[in-house]
């Protein structure tokens, strides 16, 4: 991928453990790695298609200013995520926050934080078997939408399903989508139970009826295994509510643990069933 870089802009803003460091303020210089496809914008020699590093310079000089945080870490981060909120063009940032003038009583050139961010391309099922089924997965696309730090990129048709577990409910109405997203696993799924506790969804039956059940498929190639976490969801290649829609918008889309891509794994499991 294409990079931008900015190397050391100097701002003066107020950031700092101490009381005298966010009064007084301080210089901190900024380095930034911009990464974005540019070659439309250097096929067409047109600046809209690029990013405009002066725009970025003054953007991140401004909220440098605006805000005021104790740790450089903080700072680090809100530039890093705001950038990429503010600039669609950019698809990952190298972020560099120098201090030259941390306070240690010791000599020193300078104090810095690194970050790497970007969007992270993630998978989710999405369904619903209660009340106005629709609505209910419209509202909750509707919500990862007003969310910053996330884009629907792709949603599926919806399909209705046969439920599965054994209990006695209602059929599902599915769908797969495609969001980008700045978020951590970790924070996605707080994200995705904010939304479904907003739709007041109710755990009381294992396997029961649900106004809204979101779930993470896939994020990025990851593979991940936590208390709280198992991406990719572990249930994938035996449902075909999820492996459906999905071939709608990711058929292509390679299974890091078993090789095999949405429209392979479909096919196998279709073939099960015969």
């Amino acid at each position: 991928m294409d990079q931008i870089k900015i190397t050391n802009l100097e701002v003066f803003s107020h950031h700092g453990v101490y009381k005298e460091e966010n009064v007084l303020g301080q210089k901190f210089l900024v380095s930034a790695a911009l990464y974005a496809d540019l070659s439309e914008a250097s096929g067409r020699d047109d600046l809209s298609k690029s990013v405009d590093y002066g725009k970025v310079c003054h953007f991140i000089k401004d909220e440098m200013e605006k805000y005021t945080f104790k740790l450089i870490e903080t700072l680090t981060e809100h530039l890093a995520r705001k950038i990429l909120i503010n600039f669609p063009v950019i698809e990952k940032i190298q972020l560099e926050v120098k201090k030259p003038w941390a306070p240690i009583l010791l000599p020193l050139e300078t104090v810095s934080v690194v970050m790497e961010r970007k969007w992270h391309r993630v998978y989710l099922s999405i369904g619903s078997n209660l009340g106005d089924k629709e609505n209910n997965l419209n509202t909750a696309i509707e919500l990862l939408k007003a969310d910053d730090l996330c884009r629907v990129a792709s949603i599926s048709s919806f399909i209705l399903t046969a439920p599965v577990g054994g209990v006695e409910q209602d059929d599902f109405l599915n769908g797969a989508l495609e969001i980008k997203t700045i978020r951590t696993p970790e924070e996605l799924l707080k994200l995705i139970q904010e939304i479904e506790n907003k739709l007041k969804r109710v755990r009381t039956i294992n396997w029961g009826p649900r106004i809204i059940d979101l779930d993470i498929l896939y994020y990025d190639q990851e593979v991940i295994k936590t208390e709280t976490l198992t991406i990719p969801h572990p249930e994938i290649i035996n449902r075909e509510f999820v492996l459906k829609p999905m071939c709608e918008i990711a058929a292509d889309l390679n299974h890091p643990i078993y090789g095999k891509n949405v429209y392979q794994l479909y096919q196998e499991l279709l073939n099960k069933k015969i």
